[in-house]
């Protein structure tokens, strides 16, 4: 078994809150990063691990894998495996 890379999904569970100007962004608990908006529009600074991609928020995290599994063929008539 392995850890690979997974793309997950999380705009549902994002919240925000307005702070000074800027909107706060959460997940849970947790802060995630800032929006700001100015005179070129908004801007979204965010932890790393995540990212923001065409209006939707995404959390990069590691999944456990299978990897190849394999057939074993075993006598267990003879104890061996």
């Amino acid at each position: 078994m392995s850890f690979e890379k997974k793309k997950l999904d999380i705009t549902d569970r994002v919240t925000g809150r307005f702070i000074e100007g800027q909107m706060e962004l959460f997940v849970e608990k947790e802060q995630i990063g800032q929006m700001t908006y100015g005179a070129e529009g908004s801007q979204v600074n965010l932890k790393d691990g995540y990212q923001f991609e065409e209006n939707r928020f995404y959390h990069y995290t590691d999944v456990l894998s299978k990897g190849e599994e394999q057939y074993v063929d075993c006598d267990y008539e003879n104890g061996w495996c």
